[in-house]
C-alpha cells in the first residue's frame, strides 16, 4: 500500500499518469508525488543540476531570487540575524543576497555543500528557493527544516504550487525528472495548521511560514 511521504498517511488516490511516470495524491494533505520506483538516483540528479547555469552574477537569475529575497527581509527588518539557505545548489546565490543586506548566512545542500556541521546549530531564518519540489523524504526534510528554525524564526519557500489534476496534466514543472513532490496550497495549509506555523503567501510561488516565539 502506498502511503504519504509527507505525513504518513495511507490515504493515498491515483492523481495522474504520463509517458514516463506515475503520480499520486494524498486525501490528507495534498501531497502530489511519483511513484518511489521513479525516484532519479543521486549521480542523474547531481548530472542534472550540473546543467543549470545559475549564476551568482546573473542579473536575470537574481531578480528570479529577488521575489523571495525582498518580503522575507521586509519582514526580518535590519537587525543582524543568522540564516541557513538550504539546498543552495552548485552557485548559492540567495545566500550572497542575503548577506549584501546585512545577514550572517550559512548554505547547506546535500551534493553541493554538504557540511553536515552547519545543520548541527539554529538559524533566526532558512531558505528553501527550488529545493521543496526535489525532496525524496519530505517528512524527514520538512521536520529538519523545523529543528533548524529558532522561535519565532521565518522560513522562506519558492517552489511553483500544483492545482487541479486539469492544470496538473499539462504541467511543465512536473517533467523535470528531478521534481518529484509537488506541494500546494492545501498542503502548506496543512502543514501550518499541524505544525503551529504563521503562513502567508506572495505572490503564485512564495511561500513565508513563522515559527511562533516561546
Amino acid at each position: 500500500m502506498w502511503r504519504c511521504p509527507l505525513c504518513c498517511s495511507g490515504d493515498v488516490a491515483d492523481f495522474h499518469q504520463d509517458r514516463r511516470r506515475r503520480y499520486f495524491r494524498c486525501r490528507d494533505c495534498a501531497l502530489i508525488f511519483v511513484d518511489r520506483a521513479a525516484l532519479p538516483a543521486l549521480a542523474e540528479e547531481r548530472a542534472i543540476y550540473e546543467l543549470h547555469r545559475n549564476h551568482p552574477d546573473d542579473p536575470g537569475y537574481r531578480r528570479f531570487l529577488e521575489r523571495l529575497a525582498a518580503p522575507l527581509a521586509e519582514r526580518l527588518g535590519p537587525a543582524r540575524l543568522e540564516g541557513l539557505d538550504f539546498g543552495c545548489g552548485p552557485g548559492p546565490t540567495l545566500s550572497r543576497m542575503m548577506e549584501e543586506r546585512g545577514y550572517s548566512m550559512s548554505v547547506y545542500d546535500p551534493l553541493f555543500a554538504a557540511d553536515r556541521s552547519t545543520l548541527g546549530r539554529t538559524y533566526d531564518f532558512i531558505t528553501c528557493s527550488e529545493t521543496f519540489e526535489h525532496f525524496h523524504a519530505p517528512a524527514r526534510e520538512w521536520s529538519l527544516l523545523l529543528a533548524l528554525l529558532r522561535p519565532g524564526g521565518w522560513l522562506g519557500v519558492m517552489t511553483q504550487l500544483a492545482r487541479d489534476v486539469q492544470a496538473f496534466a499539462g504541467w511543465r514543472y512536473k517533467n523535470d525528472v528531478t521534481h518529484v513532490s509537488f506541494f500546494s496550497r492545501e498542503t502548506f495549509e496543512w502543514l501550518a495548521r499541524r505544525d503551529r506555523l504563521v503562513l502567508e503567501f506572495v505572490g503564485a510561488d512564495v511561500i513565508l511560514l513563522r515559527s511562533l516565539a516561546t
